[in-house]
């Protein structure tokens, strides 16, 4: 195996590792702005490191310029979609909650109305 193989390899790998952790912190987290924290630092992370192994990986200067210009573009919007999102929610009524025990006291609230409603 040569050193770009590698070096493509280990990008890969880590990308994919921080996109999976993305998508398990958007299902694990509490609420919503946690879940929106972790989804958007981790998927672009992930992206970008995907995205630099994949100019690793390829063998034309032509497609590497291509892929640079998609990293520019997802390093551009991701930080802005959550932004406006944040602001909608905001906007909407939406409160950030900000002591870890009323997370603990909606999440187990949570937990026993759905119990109510499955034993019915």
């Amino acid at each position: 195996m040569t050193a770009l193989v590698i070096i493509s390899w280990f990008f890969l790998l880590c990308g994919s590792f921080f996109a999976v952790v993305g998508g398990i912190g958007i299902v694990r987290l509490p609420e919503f702005f946690s879940r929106m924290h972790g989804g958007g630092i981790t998927d672009t992370l992930g992206a970008a490191l995907i995205i630099i192994g994949l100019c690793f990986a390829a063998g034309d200067w032509l497609v590497v310029v291509k892929l640079l210009m998609i990293l520019f573009f997802l390093f551009m919007t991701a930080p802005s979609s959550c932004h406006a999102l944040a602001r909608s929610a905001l906007s909407q009524g939406v409160k950030p909650v900000l002591e870890i025990d009323s997370v603990r006291k909606s999440s187990s609230l949570i937990d026993s109305v759905q119990k109510s409603e499955s034993s019915q």
